[in-house]
């Protein structure tokens, strides 16, 4: 199968400018050959509290059935991350679409960063389950960005929900740039999973965005990488399921575990 993350700026409140983005960046996936393209967080508004208040919808309205036609009339199966409103509430959500554009998952981001300036808790409500989808012959875990920092996430979905890969929209920040790099291949090594991690660039209000971009193999080899920083790229690599047997087949770290000791 082959995957596609795109590394893009976003224009602060502004949904369908956005969409157009996402429509360009969509078209370049497909005629790369991609059968599945990531994107970052909060696409459709842009990362910053004031603006996401204003202009955060349901998934009835808006920027989600823009995509959705997107995605049917590309074929192109996609994860965004979005905003979504339920009633007085926002979640600071990831979305699944299928290549005819039906949703097929969606997750509402677990861990909130807490930490002035950005204070998500003042904005956001918390989701309160993991999520996960197959596709092809591959099951992804979903997160978003804050959710890298906590490796619970990924050994429960990997050993309770037999994921194999996951998908991380972030809109990561420049001061911790290393982190975001580190954690990333962490989370593919230890679950011998592939990452797939699209990340923002630009800069929203007070908040610049570190991209760097990256699919990384089960082995934790980055076998694609977008390693500006501050540029607008398309990066596409091939998974295969083949290639996590064999990983795992020569290191047994899921029998070795001692869940006596720590489930």
């Amino acid at each position: 199968m082959r995957i596609a993350a795109a590394q893009i700026s976003c224009s602060l409140g502004d949904p369908p400018g956005n969409l157009r983005k996402v429509e360009s960046f969509m078209s370049r996936a497909q005629k790369s050959g991609a059968d599945l393209v990531v994107f970052p967080e909060m696409v459709d508004t842009g990362y910053a509290l004031p603006a996401i208040r204003t202009y955060a919808a349901p998934w009835t309205d808006g920027f989600v059935p823009g995509l959705q036609q997107l995605a049917k009339e590309l074929s192109l199966a996609v994860v965004c991350g979005v905003s979504e409103r339920e009633g007085e509430t926002i979640y600071n959500s990831q979305i699944v679409l299928d290549p005819t554009g039906k949703i097929i998952a969606s997750y509402r981001k677990t861990h909130l960063f807490t930490a002035p300036p950005i204070e998500e808790h003042l904005c956001f409500a918390p989701g309160k389950r993991l999520a996960e989808f197959a596709f092809r012959d591959l099951r992804f875990g979903m997160s978003i960005c804050y959710d890298l920092r906590f490796p619970e996430i990924y050994r429960n979905l990997a050993i309770h929900n037999h994921v194999n890969a996951f998908v991380i929209s972030s809109a990561w920040p420049f001061p911790r740039v290393e982190h975001f790099r580190t954690l990333a291949v962490a989370r593919a090594i230890e679950n011998q999973s592939y990452v797939i991690a699209a990340n923002r660039v630009g800069t929203d209000g007070k908040v610049a965005f570190c991209g760097s971009s990256a699919i990384i193999d089960p082995y934790g080899v980055v076998v694609a990488a977008a390693a500006s920083v501050d540029r607008e790229e398309l990066i596409v690599a091939e998974l295969s399921a083949d290639v996590i047997s064999s990983v795992r087949s020569r290191m047994g770290v899921f029998a070795d575990r001692r869940s006596d000791l720590y489930d």
